[in-house]
């Protein structure tokens, strides 16, 4: 038998183990009085590997487990957890839900998911890719790569590569008699370097994340990508105070794309503290943008057949033609609003903003002259009022050609104007997470400097 159909049959044994527990518990919950009850648990293993200036700095083999166990009495609701899965230890957690349960106020909205809409469909999403690397060749990688970056004339210092693999095993349960199992694989490289001369220090990086090894850039590939943008920030300066056209990056962009959703998602709503409370059917962003989740798609980042409660995931629109078509709810924040769950408890699931025709040079030249934006930094964003407020650095761009390296900016505007104002999205789409947009042009934010 090979490795990696020892590493299966493994995986497939705890995923055995762990619905065997589930289920187990959840009857014995049943025994005890419990009207409902749910249990989510997972075995989690990795191995991290950090690698500076070519010598090994940390080795980290991991292996976790996760146990935790919701009941219900009526409307009264308890939850604990546990990450040892030995039976003492199983059995405490369950008493002391049991016994919170029994002693919390009624919530008119507690209470597992509609049973009718429980996921029954269970496709094959490929998210299951063990990566056999061992701790020696996981260090050589993270060598190769660092090596391929500080080659570079001008890399001064290196903040480091890392090299990580990560593989999860995990079912959820519950008293309607739902079982859902999901087994998935994280894997990633990066690489932090310095650049530096008289006139100061610069530091970047890059790093990719795929399901499957297979998928990955070249090691020399990601060296080059981190030395370039570390190299490019040198000379870096202010801008004066201006309104100007903003380009996001695409890993920039999809924080914009992360406070819509935030906004949005149901505790936020049902709090009233959200700038899009009761925007649902009206227009939030241009009529020609669409974002559409797909739960469904082959190795995605957030590909799953079911949310964190067992409801079916679906492809589901969320901006139509530029309206908000809904909002991002489990059963509990639809419940306190009065609508029903849309299949996001937990997250959402692969969240695209539909791309435009034009590729990252094509969205410079349409911006024409502007600041392109690279990085942002501090929390100065609110969903409450949608100001938006943060510390940015990037290029200022003049004729759609990079014409300088910025730093010390602060860029603001507000959210629900940025969205409304949306000129394009680009082609660029950044796959490495489960929201994948492309950069995205504002026609106007202010950028304060110097």
């Amino acid at each position: 038998m090979t490795e990696l159909s020892t590493t299966q049959d493994r995986s497939l044994e705890e995923l055995d183990r762990l619905s065997q527990l589930a289920e187990d518990v959840i009857r014995r919950a049943r025994a005890a009085g419990a009207s409902q009850a749910e249990v989510a648990a997972s075995i989690d293993t990795g191995l991290s590997v950090n690698v500076r200036l070519g010598e090994v700095e940390t080795v980290e083999h991991t292996r976790d487990r996760g146990f935790g166990l919701t009941v219900y009495f009526g409307q009264r609701k308890g939850s604990a957890s546990t990450a040892d899965l030995n039976p003492d230890s199983i059995q405490a957690t369950l008493e002391q839900a049991c016994a919170i349960a029994r002693f919390t106020e009624e919530d008119p909205a507690a209470g597992l998911a509609d049973p009718a809409r429980m996921a029954t469909h269970f496709p094959d999403l490929d998210l299951w890719h063990p990566w056999r690397i061992d701790t020696a060749g996981a260090i050589a990688l993270g060598q190769q790569i660092e090596a391929a970056g500080r080659a570079h004339a001008g890399i001064s210092n290196s903040d480091g590569a890392g090299v990580q693999m990560g593989e999860s095993v995990a079912v959820y349960a519950n008293s309607h008699g739902f079982l859902g199992r999901e087994r998935g694989t994280r894997h990633s490289l990066s690489l932090s370097l310095i650049a530096g001369d008289d006139d100061g220090m610069q530091r970047d990086y890059w790093y990719d994340s795929v399901r499957s090894a297979d998928d990955f850039i070249s090691a020399q590939s990601l060296g080059d990508k981190a030395a370039q943008r570390t190299l490019s920030r040198m000379g870096a300066q202010s801008l004066s105070t201006r309104q100007c056209s903003v380009l996001f990056a695409p890993e920039v962009a999809r924080g914009l794309i992360g406070h819509l959703i935030g906004a949005v998602s149901g505790g936020a709503l049902y709090r009233r503290a959200s700038f899009l409370l009761d925007h649902v059917g009206k227009p939030v962003m241009p009529a020609w943008m669409n974002i559409v989740e797909r739960p469904f798609l082959v190795r995605g980042q957030g590909s799953g057949a079911f949310d964190a409660e067992g409801v079916a995931t679906r492809d589901s629109a969320l901006i139509e033609n530029g309206v908000l078509a809904r909002y991002v709810l489990g059963s509990y924040s639809a419940r306190k609003l009065g609508l029903e769950s849309t299949g996001n408890a937990g997250g959402i699931h692969n969240l695209i903003v539909e791309p435009g025709q034009d590729d990252f040079a094509g969205m410079l030249k349409r911006m024409g002259t502007g600041l392109l934006v690279t990085e942002v930094m501090g929390q100065g964003v609110s969903t409450v009022t949608g100001d938006y407020s943060r510390g940015a650095s990037g290029f200022w761009v003049e004729n759609g050609q990079i014409a300088y390296p910025v730093e010390e900016i602060t860029i603001a505007a507000n959210l629900r104007d940025m969205y409304a104002n949306i000129v394009a999205v680009g082609a660029d789409v950044d796959h490495r997470s489960h929201l994948l947009t492309g950069s995205i042009l504002l026609e106007q934010m202010t950028i304060a400097g110097e």
